[in-house]
């Protein structure tokens, strides 16, 4: 199939795009998802549904978000920078912060337009309070799980029980991913038919724990010798992507899907195992010793934690370098595909999008322009998919210490006391560093970043991590559910 280029088809789709009534909207983030954890970029893994969104829509070919899972998200919400809000990091489950409360999200705004807005999986934004969760901001219904990383089974996270429907503790049987799409079938089905839905998918998969239905496995046993756990990882992208099939079947059998806009995307990139020692991560260099040091489970929770994070490591985003947690372009440069069936011609469109501009372009798009503050990060980049002029204003992502990397385009500088300057349009695999023969373009973006106001991040007690750490899965120890250890009392 001959694939049209987005940069001819401009004046069509904006004309079909403006007479048109507004669409629904079908947003679905993975989770850690590669580069190459996708078919369409060559993968071993078999993913025909998301395939299907490249082939038939356009490949946000460079799609940037941030290296972890709440600042990515946070970003998304808000289409603001998370370092601005306090969010550098994944937001632990001792935190009492969460995305401020005085930051309208992305359904609120939605809400605005008519839209009923639901959401089904991981939130990771706040659940300290009753007012940082979903179903206070903005979404009508929410179902899954508020921390980070869950048992596909049984639903655990650091020791408590994370599944629940509109803040009641769920307990219920089966596979993550299965539940999110019979969660979603019901939905679907008993929605308000007279106004637009905004559906937003958080998907667990395929974060770790490495966990898969056993016949799902089975399909990919000894097809990737040098990566242990791979074949489980595979797995779980599969069973994403079969997901992803259903999900779109119930918007077809509801007579929504000719008039749904689809965003596919992963919150950052795969977590991979630990390559040469000059591109490892201080993470994964320490978990390589605890391997080595001690035999696994270690018994010192923490420690185990850490070890997992680099022998539990089952994704692949060659050919970019680096993965989840690095500012490298295997961290933070993902999959994404924009799908618009009989409005959005195929295509693949080369210029920089970041997380932060989704909001404003889904209102944009959806006739809500007149929404947006002035105080936003993001722009509109629907004139751009149009094939008009892009705008690509400087972005700014977070390593796990807090240091800042800065794009400015072509250009991207990872600011250290050595500093590491890529021209990522020539060099997208950042084999030559440029700081020393750029010297002017290091400075330039360095002022750019001086004249953000970052906000200082809330800290993270070593003995959280060591003693009492966000492990994914495993048996409850006592605590309550996470979602009956939620307080009613606001935040002041």
């Amino acid at each position: 199939m001959i694939r049209l280029s987005v940069i001819f088809t401009g004046c069509l789709l904006g004309t079909i795009a403006l007479a048109d009534k507004p669409p629904n909207i079908l947003i679905m983030v993975a989770d850690d998802l590669g580069w190459n954890d996708v078919g369409y970029h060559g993968s071993d893994i078999t993913t025909p549904n998301i395939d299907r969104l490249a082939g038939e829509g356009v490949e946000l070919d460079r799609f940037y978000v941030q290296p972890s899972c709440s600042p990515t998200r946070a970003a998304l919400m808000t289409g603001k920078l998370p370092m601005r809000l306090g969010i550098y990091r994944p937001i632990n489950k001792h935190a009492e912060h969460g995305v401020p409360l005085s930051e309208k999200l992305l359904p609120q705004y939605l809400a605005d337009l008519g839209y009923q807005a639901f959401a089904v999986g991981k939130w990771h934004l706040g659940h300290h309070r009753r007012s940082q969760l979903p179903d206070q901001r903005g979404f009508r219904h929410f179902y899954g799980s508020l921390t980070g990383g869950i048992g596909y089974w049984n639903k655990v996270h650091g020791g408590g029980y994370d599944w629940q429907r509109n803040g009641k503790t769920l307990r219920e049987d089966g596979y993550v991913t299965h539940l999110l799409t019979q969660e979603i079938e019901s939905l679907i089905e008993a929605r308000d038919a007279e106004h637009p839905v905004f559906l937003y998918v958080a998907f667990q998969a395929p974060h770790t724990p490495n966990e898969a239905p056993a016949a799902t496995v089975a399909r990919y046993e000894g097809k990737f010798p040098d990566n242990p756990v791979r074949h489980i990882h595979a797995a779980m992208v599969d069973e994403l992507d079969q997901a992803v099939g259903k999900i779109l079947n119930t918007f077809e059998r509801a007579g929504l899907l000719s008039n749904t806009l689809v965003l596919f995307i992963s919150d950052n990139g795969g977590l991979i195992p630990p390559g040469p020692p000059e591109t490892r991560s201080g993470v994964q260099s320490l978990g390589l010793l605890l391997g080595e040091w001690f035999d696994r489970p270690i018994p010192l929770d923490g420690l185990e934690f850490i070890a997992s994070s680099v022998y539990d490591a089952g994704s692949d985003n060659q050919p970019l370098v680096g993965g989840k947690m690095q500012t490298s372009e295997g961290g933070v440069r993902v999959p994404a595909v924009l799908w618009w069936p009989d409005k959005l011609p195929p295509g693949r469109h080369l210029k920089p999008i970041t997380v932060v501009d989704v909001l404003p372009t889904l209102l944009d798009l959806a006739g809500g322009g007149h929404l947006l503050p002035d105080n936003l990060d993001g722009r509109s980049q629907w004139a751009a998919l149009q094939g008009g002029q892009s705008e690509t204003p400087p972005y700014f992502v977070s390593d796990l210490s807090g240091g800042i990397t800065v794009f400015d385009w072509p250009w991207k500088l990872v600011d250290s006391d050595s500093p590491q300057l890529f021209n990522i349009e020539q060099d997208p695999y950042e084999t030559t560093n440029l700081a020393a023969s750029e010297p002017d373009v290091v400075a330039r973006l360095r002022a750019l970043q001086d004249r953000v106001a970052f906000a200082p991040g809330p800290g993270f007690p070593l003995s959280d991590l060591l003693f009492d750490p966000d492990t994914f899965g495993g048996e409850e120890d006592g605590r309550p559910p996470w979602p009956d250890a939620v307080i009613d009392q606001e935040i002041h």
